[in-house]
């Protein structure tokens, strides 16, 4: 079954994480797992602006900002989308200490807004990255697509606000990675939209294995993996 893998990364992450991969191992490992395409991001764009010119037809950009960075965000993030042909914003509220919806986010998503990108942000870390918080940045901007990295991550209850919130707010989207609890999956599919949940596997954080199995079991036939895994992606990223 072929796949898009909505958030990946490239580089290394050091630290406790002590993690790395490069753009060709991550292929290679793409091959390995049918995944014909990936979202990939990095607190470095410019490896991944090379990294998508040397693999366009398998690599999608995600410009990486820490909004504190004011008005060279705002510049970073134009020259990824109109120059590099990179297709969305990644923000992490709780690597650079932001709650998810203080207005300082608010110029991001106006710049999103206009170039007509979606934002992929971390959620499931108290206190920057809760969901209610991103629930309520949809809120004031109705008109982006934000899509809610590993849907609550690891907290059960954390998860379960995810998709409540993305029930209450048409333009949040949800994807996978990391959240443990594949009947999460089959709930959010069919209580939040079949097309606004999509799968990730947050390389090399997480094995593609794990992340691909936890889909499998989780009650969803066949045509419903396929909006899973690939169609809901590809219609999200308009590929």
């Amino acid at each position: 079954m072929k796949k898009i893998d909505a958030h990946a990364h490239i580089g290394y992450y050091g630290s406790f994480f002590d993690v790395g991969i490069t753009a060709q191992k991550l292929l290679r490992q793409m091959d390995d797992f049918e995944i014909e395409k990936a979202v990939v991001s990095d607190l470095n764009n410019e490896e991944i602006r090379k990294a998508v010119t040397a693999f366009p037809d398998r690599l999608i950009g995600a410009v990486w900002i820490n909004p504190f960075e004011g008005k060279k965000a705002i510049e970073e993030v134009k020259r990824a989308i109109t120059e590099w042909q990179f297709k969305a914003i990644k923000i992490h509220p709780l690597l650079h200490a932001f709650v998810a919806n203080d207005e300082i986010v608010h110029p991001i998503a106006k710049v999103a807004d206009e170039l007509g990108v979606p934002m992929f942000m971390h959620s499931g870390h108290p206190p920057f990255s809760l969901p209610w918080s991103i629930a309520q940045l949809a809120e004031d901007f109705p008109t982006v697509k934000m899509v809610m990295v590993h849907m609550g991550h690891g907290h059960g209850v954390y998860i379960q606000a995810a998709i409540d919130m993305a029930k209450k707010y048409s333009n949040l989207y949800l994807e996978t990675s990391g959240m443990p609890m594949h009947t999460k999956i089959k709930e959010a599919y069919e209580q939040v939209g079949p097309n606004r949940i999509m799968f990730g596997t947050d390389a090399p954080f997480h094995h593609p294995s794990v992340e691909i199995q936890r889909a499998m079991v989780s009650g969803l036939d066949e045509r419903q993996l396929s909006d899973l895994f690939y169609n809901n992606a590809a219609l999200f990223l308009g590929l």
